[in-house]
């Protein structure tokens, strides 16, 4: 996502955008900017807004739409830009590695043009390692195409259609078509298109989910509001946000990215995607591996050069120690296993965008979690009514009518009226949809919870058809609605908050009639709503009573009342929650709860759910983090194990994720509005909800639940730390033969032999022919049980722990020792002085046969030496992984077909080996395997660990 691909001419009143200044602000072109500002566009009464936004009740005139969409452009935000595909072919070739072959291949065909007479085997060299730089760019292209997701997210969230009214005539239209000033007409169950303020509103409540993280639906109205922040302006909507009840008309005062959701937009994209843990350390790794390569060669070179060597030749012996030095399999062997940690992700409902995300993940210490879609369901539902001083208990989950109350008849008034005084819809399943709430999701659940009881809402609304409404207001907290009986008489019913309810009752409802309201009687009904909100239910009072006609005054309406009695209910958590989060503290990665709610609501999820199991959590609210500097931020983070943060914007999540890395954590930010876009792009790894979440969220996210289920994230850090051993295994088993390949060249040197014993073709073909196979197939290890049950590892640990390296120069230098020794006992053995080889002898070519295939069959056992750490590989199961044994094979294979079919013979310069040969190579390598298992033994009677971690 580019902000630089936004229109040039579109920009808002204020400096900063809407979001700069008091309220809302008006959108205006750049040229025509004023120099004085424009009034707050939510503190104007409706006559001046139509006149600030140069509109007016009837909408625009079709030449006054053209104008403006010239002057703003569309109703839209920039798609995500991936980048041209050959941009993105040409990056794999910026790898260090693939930087020094091509240097390499470069200057060894320069080698070639100038030698004279020119050697076909100098072009044959250039050739093979230009062949792999394309190889491994072919594969990490590939790979990494074929993971991303490129869908163009953020308009997915614009509506496509909209009505609108233009020059008095209502119209359906495109929402990229809108501009400021156009008159929206909106109904519940449309998405917002644009920013707009209400100039008409009956009973409107929308849905900030998206922009706030807040699940709770928001009255709104159309009267003039005090200057403030932009969301909070109780007459103003937003993109991107969702009209859950009521009706109205609105004008548009922003569009495209001068909206909020554009404000979220911006800093989203601003917001710089971090590295992984393993491309910092691949990238460190690589750096010294290229450097000391380089030198190296050099060193070589330098030394080969004054003893009279040729210059053409001793380049070419230079440049094979680099080659021996530069792990030319190391890119595709890295790229093809973490696609096989993507595809193990993918089928535990994972999908992870980006290849490095799935090492990343596993080394996560802290997860970043907001509440709603996320450990609950995002489904209201009444667990608990109470009446005449009796609890009932409500069974089932969600919006699907499914489950039973205790004792339903006396209850069932309750209900009835809760039903009635509702203005939610509750929708039956059509095709894959479950059952949804069209409305308020809080009186969904009433409705939900009367269908239990055996009721019907649409046939009780039809006995007691509607004739009028109060609608909720946040200064009485009621909402009432009066009815006409099928007897020709009027009732009322009334719910909201249980206190407010509970002061205008002077009766209290029982099965057979009503009694006084007692003082004992508002006692008990006030020590159970404190009861249920305690458990950390939202609850709320029904009450009713008998009015004298269809229209009488609100204080006849919300007085004299018959308390019903109270219900209770919450946003369920997913079930599968808990258990994850066990999990991740049995891990030792810390969870805090990032939330738009109130910290009630988000003490009483996290406890339910596991985060929270001390009596006084730590608990911060948006407001106190503003007054927080960064010392005081990040003695909050390391005050408490358990913290909620609530109440909070995207710049605070953003600020929290920052500070955590600040202290060297690795922090997953799980999320699904698009408020959580930018803290999602921060993080070290950004995981979004995929069927809840927003398509913005997903877009900046690195890792997408397919199924939204927290316990999905478990899972992956489990398959992400599998992820990493493997790395390391076959990083020891690829690193270990170079050693193998480097000290025959060196040994030759210093023993003043004029050739090499293994070519730089010979070392491309094992690095690219025999090690790959057995090293993907490493990489492929299942997951150890145990993985689960360790603290992740410290953020500035390194891939090449003293551990790892000490294993890689134990086992690299036996390989080392073994194909010295067959090289230099088949020289001295055919009695011909040094100086009288060449490139031709066939005892030469014998020779760096043996070497070559010595490091093939070295490597074989060395693949079954480093599939566990201390564990017997014995005990772990020759058999075990049988794509190991399988590649092991192929490599041996294409060895012999190198040593014995003339046309590789005639590449590779090798010649037959003997049956005697290879018993003598098999005895060296099962000679490493035993030394192998002989140090793991040790480790296991030691018992300890050695320091720099285990390999």
């Amino acid at each position: 996502m580019h902000p630089e691909r936004t229109r040039q001419g579109t920009t808002a009143l204020h400096e900063d955008g809407p979001a700069a200044g008091s309220g809302a602000a008006v959108q205006v072109p750049a040229p025509e900017r004023p120099s004085t500002p424009v009034p707050s566009i939510p503190s104007l009464p409706v006559p001046a807004v139509f006149t600030a936004l140069e509109s007016s009740p009837r909408g625009l005139t079709p030449a006054e739409t053209t104008a403006r969409r010239d002057r703003y452009g569309p109703n839209e935000l920039p798609g995500a830009s991936h980048g041209q595909v050959w941009r993105r072919l040409l990056a794999q070739f910026t790898d260090l590695f693939a930087v020094v072959l091509l240097v390499s291949s470069a200057i060894t065909f320069l080698a070639y043009w100038l030698g004279q007479p020119r050697d076909p085997a100098t072009l044959q060299l250039a050739l093979a390692i230009f062949a792999v730089v394309l190889l491994n760019a072919g594969i990490g292209f590939a790979q990494e195409y074929s993971a991303e997701r490129t869908a163009e997210s953020l308009q997915a969230m614009v509506p496509h259609t909209c009505r609108v009214l233009r020059d008095g005539e209502r119209r359906e239209l495109s929402a990229r078509d809108l501009v400021p000033g156009d008159v929206v007409v909106l109904e519940a169950g449309d998405a917002v298109p644009a920013d707009c303020r209400l100039v008409e509103a009956q009973e409107a409540a929308v849905n900030n989910a998206a922009l706030t993280g807040e699940s709770d639906p928001v009255t709104r109205i159309a009267e003039a509001v005090p200057p403030g922040p932009p969301l909070e302006a109780r007459n103003c909507v937003f993109m991107g946000t969702d009209l859950v009840a009521g009706t109205g008309k609105a004008v548009v005062f922003a569009t495209g990215t001068a909206t909020e959701f554009g404000r979220i937009f911006r800093l989203t994209a601003a917001a710089p995607r971090q590295q992984t843990p393993l491309q910092r350390q691949v990238a460190v790794m690589a750096r010294r591996v290229a450097g000391v390569a380089l030198a190296t060669g050099a060193a070589l070179f330098a030394v080969r050069v004054p003893s009279g060597q040729p210059f053409v030749d001793t380049f070419v012996f230079s440049l094979g120690v680099m080659v021996a030095l530069v792990p030319e399999g190391l890119p595709a062997t890295l790229s093809v296993s973490l696609a096989i940690g993507v595809r193990r992700m993918a089928r535990r409902h994972a999908l992870v965008k980006q290849l490095l995300a799935v090492e990343a993940l596993g080394s996560t210490s802290v997860i970043c979690t907001d509440k709603t879609g996320t450990l609950t369901q995002a489904e209201m539902t009444v667990v608990q009514l109470w009446a005449d001083g009796v609890s009932h208990a409500v069974s089932g989950v969600g919006y699907a009518p499914v489950g039973e109350i205790t004792d339903a008849p006396p209850v069932r008034e309750l209900l009835r009226a809760a039903a009635l005084c509702s203005n939610a819809r509750l929708v039956r399943p059509a095709g894959r949809d479950a059952w949804r709430v069209l409305g308020d999701t809080t009186e969904g659940a009433l409705l939900v919870a009367a269908m239990k009881a055996g009721l019907d809402p649409a046939e009780e609304e039809m006995r007691a058809p509607r004739v009028g409404e109060y609608p909720f207001d946040s200064a009485r907290k009621l909402m009432s609605t009066v009815h006409r009986d099928s007897d020709g008489t009027y009732f009322a019913c009334a719910k909201g908050a249980p206190l407010e309810l509970l002061t205008r009752c002077d009766a209290l409802g029982h099965g057979d009639g009503k009694t006084p309201l007692t003082e004992a009687d508002r006692s008990r009904v006030a020590a159970a709503a404190d009861g249920m909100a305690g458990q950390g239910l939202r609850v709320l009072a029904v009450a009713r009573r008998q009015v004298s006609g269809p229209r009488p005054p609100i204080a006849d309406v919300e007085s004299e009342l018959t308390l019903l009695g109270l219900a209770g209910m919450y946003d369920p958590p997913r079930p599968e929650v808990r258990d994850a989060v066990d999990a991740c503290r049995r891990a030792g990665i810390r969870i805090v709860m990032v939330t738009g709610d109130h910290p009630l609501t988000a003490e009483a999820v996290a406890r339910r759910v596991g985060i929270v199991r001390e009596a006084a959590p730590a608990v911060a609210t948006g407001t106190q983090l503003d007054t927080m500097d960064d010392s005081g931020l990040d003695d909050l983070l390391t005050g408490s194990t358990e913290l909620l943060l609530c109440r909070v914007s995207p710049e605070h999540k953003m600020r929290v994720v920052t500070a955590l890395q600040r202290r060297g954590e690795v922090v997953a930010v799980t999320g699904d509005g698009a408020n959580d876009a930018p803290a999602l792009k921060h993080a070290d790894i950004g995981v979004a909800m995929g069927a809840s979440g927003t398509d913005v969220a997903r877009e900046a996210a690195v890792m997408v639940l397919l199924d939204d289920s927290f316990a999905s994230i478990t899972t992956a850090v489990g398959l992400g730390r599998s992820v990493y051993r493997n790395i390391r295994k076959f990083l020891i088993y690829l690193f270990s033969h170079n050693i193998a390949e480097l000290m025959p060249i060196l040994a030759a040197t210093f023993a003043g032999f004029p050739l090499v014993p293994i070519t730089a073709v010979q070392i491309l073909a094992i690095d690219l022919g025999s090690d790959v196979l057995p090293a993907l197939a490493l990489g492929a290890e299942p997951m150890e049980p145990d993985v689960m049950n360790s603290p992740p590892r410290p953020r500035q640990e390194r891939l090449f722990s003293a551990a790892v390296m000490g294993r890689i120069l134990f086992l690299g230098g036996i390989q080392a020792l073994g194909v010295c020794a067959v090289f230099f006992w088949h020289i001295h053995a055919s009695g011909i002085p040094y100086a009288d080889f060449t490139q031709d002898d066939p005892v030469y070519r014998e020779a760096i046969t043996m070497v070559q295939a010595g490091i093939v069959v070295s490597q074989f056992f060395n693949a079954l030496a480093v599939r566990t750490d201390r564990q017997s590989v014995l005990r772990a199961g020759l058999l075990s992984n049988p794509w190991l044994l399988a590649a092991g094979c192929f490599g041996i294979g294409l060895m012999a077909a190198i040593s014995y079919a003339p046309p590789l013979q005639a590449i590779f310069n090798t010649a037959p080996l003997t049956p005697a040969d290879w018993a003598v190579l098999v005895a060296f390598g099962a000679l490493l395997l035993a030394a192998e298992e002989l140090r793991k033994w040790t480790l296991r009677r030691r018992r300890s660990s050695p320091k720099g971690g285990t390999p």
